[in-house]
């Protein structure tokens, strides 16, 4: 049986490359050992802004409720 196993990593620069670390839980857990080859299914994550996520919506209209003292 082969273990999937989903993590996220952050890219890091080596020299002229880049590269990713993985996890020393997810290494044992998967028991892998130097030299091993595996398999990569890369899914980059972007970064969401949320500037202007409400450009063109209307105005917000106040609601002021009457109160007795």
């Amino acid at each position: 049986m082969i273990a999937v196993v989903s993590v996220t990593v952050e890219v890091k620069k080596w020299g002229n490359s880049f590269g990713v670390l993985i996890p020393s839980e997810t290494v044992k857990k998967l028991e892998l050992g130097e030299g091993e080859k595996v398999n990569l299914d890369i899914t980059p994550k972007k970064r969401i802004s949320g500037f202007g996520i409400a450009k063109g919506a209307k105005s917000f209209k106040r609601e002021i409720e009457e109160r007795d003292f």
